[in-house]
């Protein structure tokens, strides 16, 4: 049976990979000195497997941790089966979805390209129930639950210890109609009113740019999870797709989209530009 992904496992996968690594311990090594076989420490190592608070122990100490980063993959190991906030609203998303709820619960930077859609950190009440009545894929969810379950996402813009978050929109996202003038209107200026905490920076890549960047079309999300203790930090892409969505972790495709970023972001107009032609487009839907 598949084991749920949650960010203490992803955590604790991520530091015993790391440490297995810089060791150079094999696997039929690591099961001897568990007592078990070879395949359990692959599962293991793969998120596959569930691993016990004494076999994180004992794997850590095996591959050379220091007693105080031993503490971290014990208590990464009591929690595997934490997975934030979300017990009451996960089922008005896809299961696909999910994972990126309990990432951004724990992280320290997200940033996001939107080409076509105000993004759901940032969306409006009315803007909710007019995507919420566009033609979906599979089950259409109550209104009600849906709107709840957005606002309980966007709750981290003003939590303590709030992430940094940077967003880069299309103009499109700007123009790309959904409800009516005045939901549209209302969107506008709740992008404007949210530049206004400290935590949140929006920039918009207008249809006429002196910089084109190839790949604009793309929609993506950056997210970076700080280690605890002394542990190593998660980095992760979410990639969206219609009916399914990728999750990248692997080091090369990470920078690859880093370094997307910085292109499209260095593209976009800066903040206080981009605020003032948010207002323009705005005043459009009067």
């Amino acid at each position: 049976m598949a084991i749920t992904q949650t960010v203490p496992l992803l955590m604790l996968v991520n530091e015993l990979n790391r440490l297995k690594t810089a060791s150079g311990i094999k696997d039929a090594e690591a099961a001897r000195h568990l007592g078990c076989q070879p395949s359990k420490i692959n599962r293991i190592l793969l998120g596959q497997s569930k691993i016990s608070p004494g076999d994180a122990k004992l794997l850590g100490e095996l591959y050379g941790a220091a007693p105080e980063l031993v503490e971290v993959l014990l208590d990464l190991a009591r929690n595997l089966g934490q997975k934030g906030d979300w017990t009451s609203y996960r089922a008005v998303y896809a299961e696909s979805f999910r994972m990126l709820l309990d990432l951004e619960q724990y992280s320290n930077r997200i940033r996001q390209v939107q080409s076509e859609i105000v993004p759901g950190l940032l969306q409006t009440e009315g803007y909710v129930r007019a995507l919420n009545e566009a033609p979906r894929l599979g089950t259409r969810f109550n209104t009600e639950d849906v709107v709840a379950a957005r606002r309980h996402r966007q709750a981290i813009l003003t939590r303590q210890n709030a992430p940094s978050l940077s967003f880069v929109l299309s103009e499109s996202c700007l123009r790309r109609t959904y409800g009516d003038q005045t939901v549209m209107r209302g969107q506008l200026e709740r992008l404007i009113e949210l530049t206004d905490l400290s935590n949140v920076q929006v920039q918009i890549l207008p249809f006429r740019n002196r910089s084109p960047v190839t790949y604009t079309s793309l929609n993506f999300e950056l997210i970076n999870i700080p280690g605890p203790g002394i542990a190593s930090p998660l980095n992760f892409v979410y990639v969206e797709q219609y009916d399914d969505a990728r999750y990248l972790d692997d080091e090369d495709r990470v920078d690859a989209y880093e370094q997307l970023w910085g292109y499209i972001q260095a593209a976009a107009l800066g903040p206080v530009d981009s605020a003032e032609f948010i207002g323009k487009v705005a005043d459009e839907y009067r």
